[in-house]
């Protein structure tokens, strides 16, 4: 086999195994997370779809809020997303929001916030932006409760294929 054979092979290599590494992340609690300070320029309006897991609840009264943003300080949030009567965020549902907030560039962050008895397991959480590709954060793990817990990739060179 060729040298160049051998090297195109080894970076190959490396490829899957740093794409492997990615598929494994998981969301992480973010204690000092601070929604306070909230821009309000300009009004854009955001699609956020979550997916619920097959193995979450059969349905949740929980109170969901959601924050995302870009890496310049731009950020959405939106304290209470769910409606008791609604049935949102049930077993294998899939729940579409409507969100206006300040126009954000690439969305490379999302927290979720849990408060209440029952649990709720998101599979998937989708945003759509005006100004940013749509990106989707897996999630598959029970929200703790209490707690901004998340995804923050606003340090990462790849974060806009996320």
């Amino acid at each position: 086999m060729s040298k160049a054979a051998i090297v195109l092979l080894y970076f190959c290599f490396l490829s899957i195994l740093c794409e492997a590494k990615w598929i494994r992340e998981k969301p992480q609690a973010f204690e000092s997370f601070n929604v306070s300070y909230i821009q309000n320029l300009g009004s854009c309006s955001y699609s956020v779809v979550f997916t619920t897991s097959r193995s979450s609840t059969v349905y949740t009264r929980d109170q969901i809020g959601i924050a995302f943003g870009d890496a310049y300080g731009n950020q959405i949030y939106a304290p209470r997303l769910d409606e008791p009567s609604s049935r949102a965020f049930d077993r294998c549902s899939s729940d579409t929001f409507e969100i206006k907030g300040p126009c954000a560039y690439q969305i490379c962050y999302v927290y979720l916030y849990r408060t209440g008895p029952d649990g709720w397991k998101p599979g998937t959480v989708k945003i759509y932006g005006y100004n940013s590709k749509a990106v989707t954060f897996y999630y598959n793990t029970f929200i703790p409760g209490d707690i901004w817990y998340g995804f923050n990739y606003h340090n990462s060179a790849s974060s806009s294929s996320r």
